[in-house]
């Protein structure tokens, strides 16, 4: 560390800080609101509890693809404003040190993240959302084992159906069975049983549930009166229902997100397939494109909206980044929808809005870098301020309202 200037290292721990921090939040906070939708749609299928913990797994490319941006951005805006609210970045300035030199560490940072992104959006998270989409559907069809539902009736194949009273130890202890099952000849068997359990047997295709301490009636076409018996164990051969294999990656036509970025452009290149299915790949790959080119411009957009003006503490800057890069990134989405329509190029769809918000941010950059006093969103700052000196009028006055009518 003793060949990089201390700088460089002092702004360097100022970034690190707030960047992982934000990283992390904002991944958690996403994969906690989506594991209580998970907890129900597993409930919902039967699924065991596990799967929850694999398919959160797979979504963590996803959240870490939205959060590293936002990390790079608050991590880089909270440390210039630490430097402008004490004064710091006046001192560096006047020592001959300007922003551009002042921003040579957090482009390391925002390189280095550009290239991670990258890996994630393009060949990463493609993957991982396969996988994802896999276990969905492993989960509907039955294929990770779905657990009996206690209290109701549950149809197990074609002609047999099942109630059970408690489940116990992960369902290796069933009380209160009721089992019927019907042939293809006609024939009927109708269960109750104190105690059963599921065992495996050598075919992969069959498993025996075995009762105990119960009552079983049979019936058949030839029978005059159905026959009743008691046993104090009864084995009964569950044929599993076959499950359909899942498709391959990619194999969803109205979904790119499964495709690596090498296999999006030769989709979207490839002639011989619908022009439908080549927009669609082709938005997905730019979309994907300027997402990550982006983040090499939010060192500046992050360093224009840090310093507040003078004498000043305002935090209009952290709100207003969060919208501009949120606004932004729903503006990618639609203009890749539009250009997976064909209405317009996808190239021109996505890179455009890319090159406005370029402009806006290099003309933000150059007004508090080369204006003197500048201060890009000025007119907002005096706004949000005589905003908030109006609402504390009200809320004083409020209280002595309030005051003088507990008074009276």
């Amino acid at each position: 560390m003793k060949f990089i200037p201390a700088t460089d290292r002092y702004i360097a721990r100022l970034v690190f800080v707030p960047l992982i921090g934000t990283l992390v939040i904002a991944s958690m906070l996403l994969l906690l609101e989506k594991m209580l939708r998970l907890f129900d749609f597993v409930a919902t299928e039967g699924g065991p509890v596990s799967v929850v913990w694999r398919m959160l797994a797979n979504l963590i490319p996803e959240y870490m693809s939205l959060g590293i941006p936002i990390g790079l951005l608050l991590g880089i805006l909270l440390a210039f404003r630490r430097l402008a609210t004490t004064s710091e970045l006046d001192i560096f300035r006047a020592v001959g040190q300007g922003y551009l030199r002042l921003l040579r560490m957090p482009y390391v940072f925002a390189v280095t993240l550009a290239l991670l992104n990258l890996g994630i959006v393009g060949f990463l998270q493609p993957v991982s959302r396969y996988l994802y989409e896999e276990l969905r559907f492993e989960l509907r069809s039955g294929a990770l084992g779905a657990s009996i539902k206690v209290g109701e009736f549950n149809n197990l194949g074609k002609n047999l159906t099942m109630r059970v009273d408690q489940s116990r130890n992960d369902g290796k202890s069933l009380t209160g069975m009721f089992v019927s099952a019907k042939s293809n000849n006609g024939q009927s068997i109708a269960v109750t049983a104190a105690r059963g359990q599921f065992l495996r047997t050598d075919d992969p295709d069959t498993i025996i549930l075995r009762l105990q301490d119960g009552t079983l009636i049979h019936d058949a076409p030839n029978y005059k009166n159905p026959r009743v018996l008691t046993f104090s164990n009864h084995d009964v051969p569950i044929p599993l229902p076959k499950i359909e294999s899942f498709r391959g990656r990619g194999g969803s036509l109205d979904d790119n997100r499964e495709l690596k970025i090498h296999e999006l452009w030769q989709v979207g290149t490839n002639a011989k397939l619908p022009i439908e299915r080549r927009n669609g790949a082709m938005a997905n790959f730019h979309f994907r494109l300027v997402e990550v080119a982006m983040m090499l411009l939010l060192p500046l957009l992050a360093l224009a909206l840090a310093v507040p003006p003078k004498r000043s503490t305002s935090a209009l800057g952290v709100f207003l980044s969060i919208i501009m890069v949120v606004t932004y990134h729903k503006v990618n989405e639609y203009a890749e929808d539009v250009g997976a329509l064909g209405v317009i190029d996808p190239a021109l769809a996505l890179w455009v809005p890319f090159l406005f918000f370029a402009a806006l941010i290099l003309w933000m950059y150059h007004v508090i870098a080369h204006v003197p006093g500048g201060q890009p969103i000025g007119a907002l700052e005096v706004v949000a301020a005589k905003t908030g000196k109006r609402l504390r009028k009200l809320l004083r006055f409020g209280r002595k309202r309030k005051l003088a009518g507990a008074e009276g």
